[in-house]
């Protein structure tokens, strides 16, 4: 059953965690091979989903320490129907892991103790390479694209649907009028460049202007993702009401580009105590900054590092 799909948590003020670089994590200290960055195959295997489980326990067990609620993010990035074609999965396979997903969070959440309060997000990405606008939708053509993922969370035990580094506004309003179709809280999560500007040049408070502008606000909030922080603090510190609607971050530990960190053989992790005294201050910007987690190049080590510097209080 859902827990939260009716009344999230986040948008209280509760402070959740959420999980760091899932797939940078797997590949470069799990030494696995992600055809695509895709992690959803690993649902497929009991071994494959004993490497999952263990990765979202040592987050949670950061939640537990630290006396802070947590997000739970499905490991779907990457399961819908283009992305899963390459694979070689049908819409009829992807359906399935799909809602496996969520099942096997809702028993991850069952055994989470001392964690509260728990939400289980729906995730999903751009149907092209988030770093660059490549695939060119309207936001009708996003949303029946996007909307065949969302259907199959419908029925689960998810409580809210997260898009990630999403990099254009139409993209992200297909997204959100998908999920309202749907009857799932959605959140969008856009990724910037080094100038804080989308990819396709639209600065960060005009895309989520324009987005709220064009779903008469339907979003839940928006988050940034896949960025350092020193890539969008600026953009942050000459906004206006717009941060209002930033209700989450899951940085980057590296400074590098997305061309940079495109081509790198190497993982970059930067440095998390950094990252958890920028996301103090990113929590002195932003008035409703709720969700902190980490993306590329992090692990548990920055998820705690943030936990330190952002808990009110370390649980006992």
């Amino acid at each position: 059953m859902t827990s939260h799909r009716n009344n999230l948590p986040q948008l209280g003020g509760e402070l959740l965690l959420t999980d760091s670089g899932l797939e940078t994590t797997l590949i470069f200290f799990e030494g696995l091979d992600l055809p695509s960055f895709a992690a959803y195959p690993l649902m497929e295997s009991p071994e494959g989903r004993e490497i999952l489980a263990r990765y979202y326990r040592r987050h949670l067990a950061i939640a537990a320490d630290h006396g802070t609620g947590f997000v739970l993010e499905a490991p779907t990035w990457r399961a819908s129907r283009d992305w899963g074609a390459g694979l070689g999965h049908d819409p009829e396979t992807l359906a399935r892991i799909n809602r496996a997903a969520i099942s096997f969070l809702s028993d991850l959440r069952g055994t989470a103790r001392g964690i509260a309060p728990v939400v289980i997000s729906a995730n999903l990405g751009p149907r092209g390479d988030g770093y660059k606008p490549d695939t060119a939708m309207t936001a009708d053509e996003a949303e029946a694209y996007h909307g065949e993922q969302i259907g199959w969370f419908a029925d689960t035990d998810a409580d809210m649907v997260s898009a990630f580094t999403i990099s254009t506004v139409a993209e992200g309003v297909g997204v959100i009028r998908a999920a309202v179709k749907a009857g799932l809280p959605v959140v969008v999560s856009y990724t910037v460049e080094t100038d804080g500007r989308l990819p396709d040049g639209t600065g960060l408070g005009e895309a989520i202007a324009q987005s709220d502008a064009l779903t008469d606000g339907a979003a839940a909030y928006f988050m940034v993702n896949c960025a350092h922080p020193d890539h969008f603090r600026e953009a942050l510190e000459a906004g206006s009401d717009w941060l209002k609607r930033i209700g989450g971050v899951r940085a980057n530990a590296s400074r590098l580009s997305h061309a940079e960190l495109d081509e790198a053989e190497e993982l970059d992790d930067g440095n998390p105590d950094e990252l958890g005294r920028d996301f103090a201050r990113l929590r002195r910007i932003l008035p409703n900054l709720s969700v902190l987690g980490g993306c590329c190049g992090t692990d548990h080590r920055h998820v705690e590092a943030m936990a330190d510097c952002c808990a009110p209080i370390r649980a006992a």
